[in-house]
């Protein structure tokens, strides 16, 4: 990845680590590592990347700080919060209830409750690029691990 517009390493705020569910841990670790394989996301107006981001909760806003691959900081800036906290809280509920199914239901009960968790995962990735338009150019994909993130962010003890 290194001399491209993306993301080289990413990190989540220590602050807001919690202890999660070994299913929200491996959502988490694969949208990492998957994030991490291949993605796009470019500063606009520069400069350009590889980038390191540091994602966080601060004050109920989605903090992004975007520094080089030596860690300098470049650019930083936050989104409210409001705007994805009914979906998040609607997607959480969804994902837990996939969780549950897994483990009783019949297959189609467990292909229907994942249809409507991939529509909102995709209504997210959809809000959170709208969002970052005019300072984040990313791709569907980077945007829907991205959203992945922060939804584990947003999980409270």
């Amino acid at each position: 990845m290194a001399g491209k517009d993306s993301i080289e390493n990413i990190f989540l705020d220590g602050r807001s680590v919690v202890s999660r569910s070994p299913q929200v841990e491996h959502e988490r670790k694969a949208a990492i590592f998957d994030l991490l394989e291949d993605n796009s996301f470019a500063l606009e107006g520069g400069p350009k990347g590889p980038y390191n981001l540091h994602l966080s909760i601060e004050e109920n806003r989605l903090a992004f700080d975007v520094r080089n691959s030596k860690d300098k900081p470049l650019k930083g800036f936050v989104l409210a919060l409001s705007p994805f906290r009914a979906l998040i809280r609607e997607y959480l509920m969804v994902c837990e209830s996939y969780y549950q199914a897994i483990k009783a239901s019949s297959p189609s009960q467990i292909e229907a409750i994942d249809m409507g968790r991939r529509g909102l995962h995709n209504d997210g990735s959809a809000l959170l690029r709208e969002r970052l338009k005019g300072k984040v150019k990313l791709d569907a994909n980077t945007a829907r691990r991205l959203f992945t993130l922060v939804c584990v962010l947003h999980i409270r003890g």
